[in-house]
Formats: structure tokens, sequence, C-alpha cells
């Protein structure tokens, strides 16, 4: 079983975790500015159907990307503001601490590594 900490992040590392969050979500923002420039630029017309086709399932490709990004964008936001009131690292599951390498790994989670193994399990058996 995981060693789970009950101590509370210090001031220290909550900063670090809002520093590794906000550049996540600049980044994140940032792409998606690209995208919307780069398919505005794309109003190409193309006779040939299959050119079209290969164009739309480029753009769909890349809209699916960037609603996943839409989701993490919206995790970093809660994960900001679990930092703020204080929360942030807080199993929402056990209440336990999560530890910091997992913390380091998915910044954003909100389950310690054995509420998710545990959620996962029961996912696979439902």
């Amino acid at each position: 079983m995981n060693k789970k900490m009950n101590k509370k992040m210090n001031k220290k590392q909550l900063s670090e975790f809002r520093t590794l969050l906000q550049s996540q979500m600049s980044e994140l923002l940032e792409d998606a500015g690209k995208t919307v420039s780069d398919m505005t630029e794309d109003n190409i017309n193309f006779p040939d159907p299959t050119d079209r086709a290969s164009l739309e399932s480029g753009r769909n490709f890349e809209l699916r990307i960037r609603d996943r990004e839409r989701k993490l964008i919206n995790k970093i936001r809660e994960a900001l503001e679990r930092i703020d009131d204080e929360s942030f690292g807080q199993c929402e599951s056990c209440e336990e601490q999560i530890g910091t390498e997992r913390l380091r790994a998915r910044p954003v989670t909100t389950l310690c590594i054995d509420c998710k193994t545990e959620q996962e399990r029961q996912e696979k058996i439902g």
C-alpha cells in the first residue's frame, strides 16, 4: 500500500505547483490561439473532393485535440482554485494528502494513487 502523508503542503510547494500549472495553462492557451489563427487562414477552396476531405479530417482531428486541451485548462483552473483555498493535494475521496511525486506527474489530479487505482478497478467491473 502507498504511504500517505498527513501534513499539508507548505507555501513553497504550493507556489511551485501554482507556477507549474500556470505555465501549462499559458502553453495550452497559446496553442489554442494558433489553431484559431491557422483555421481562419485555411479558407482554401479545393475543387477536388479528396483534398477537401483530407483538410476537413485534419481540422476535425485538431479540434478534438483542442477540446481535450480545453478540458485540461478547466482542470488546471480548478487546481489553482484548490491552491487558493488550501485544499490542493488533498484526495477528494479519502481526504489524505496526495503524494508530491503523483502531483508532479499530474498536478490536476484530485485522487491519491490508492483511490485512483480503486476507481479504475471499479470502472473495469462496471
